[in-house]
């Protein structure tokens, strides 16, 4: 019994200096709650978004989106038919689960006549991801809306948010962009981050290479690239399509 007791003596006296080493368990909780040490978010897995881990400003190096900002893409078919893509961003903004993300305008057009209207929803977070929320989305046929196909809102229906852009891009990462069953369910991965492209609009170097791809077209593949300081200069259509999307026209807000 008396060498039982000295045992626990001995074991208490190790616990304590344990905890004097490694200090207060509330140190080791904070440090785990660290949003840039989390990982990215992968296919449907439930994720609650913190307000408080946003910022007001989308400055990610490879795709800023500063109120004013401007993409004009000319999108070609494999028919050699020719669409043109405008891409603003607006100085409005949406809160969506607690979260005030910019609204970002895209519309898909052929000779004047507009084919796709969208309204993004994007949010930094303090990390630098860039994290997609959502979008509502018409297609038009002789000016009449035919389909909202594709529309979806973080926190709605189940849906749930994606990064459309890493804050710090690395070979090999690989993220959900957006998840909403049977609408959206994107993914992308980073191939390259040494990449040079050529487009109408100039020549890039150090550019960012994404394979993008969605589990409700498996056969669809597409490559992306971004440019410091400009962000989506091109897209190509790898399998299941072949269409060539091409920055022809960037102003910055």
């Amino acid at each position: 019994m008396v060498r039982s007791k000295v045992g626990l003596t001995v074991l208490v006296a190790l616990a304590a200096v344990f905890a004097a080493l490694v200090g207060p368990a509330e140190a080791s909780s904070t440090a785990s709650a660290d949003p840039c040490a989390a990982p990215l978010p992968q296919g449907s897995e439930p994720l609650t978004l913190d307000p408080a881990n946003f910022v007001g400003t989308i400055d990610n190096a490879y795709w800023p989106m500063t109120p004013g900002s401007r993409w004009i893409y000319q999108e070609t078919d494999r028919r050699g038919h020719v669409k043109r893509v405008r891409v603003q961003v607006t100085d409005r903004t949406k809160s969506i689960v607690g979260v005030t993300a910019t609204v970002v305008h895209d519309t898909l057009s052929n000779n004047g006549s507009v084919l796709e209207d969208t309204w993004d929803w994007y949010a930094q977070d303090v990390c630098g991801n860039i994290w997609y929320l959502g979008e509502d989305t018409k297609e038009f046929k002789s000016g009449q809306v035919v389909s909202t196909e594709g529309s979806w809102e973080t926190g709605v229906d189940g849906a749930q948010a994606g990064v459309a852009l890493p804050a710090t891009p690395a070979v090999g990462q690989t993220y959900r962009q957006e998840y909403y069953a049977g609408q959206a369910e994107d993914s992308g991965s980073i191939l390259s981050v040494t990449e040079q492209d050529r487009v109408p609009y100039g020549h890039f170097s150090n550019v960012v290479l994404t394979h993008d791809s969605t589990t409700l077209e498996p056969r669809v593949l597409e490559y992306k690239f971004y440019a410091q300081g400009v962000g989506p200069v091109e897209e190509i259509g790898i399998s299941g399509g072949a269409d060539r999307t091409e920055l022809l026209k960037f102003t910055a807000g």
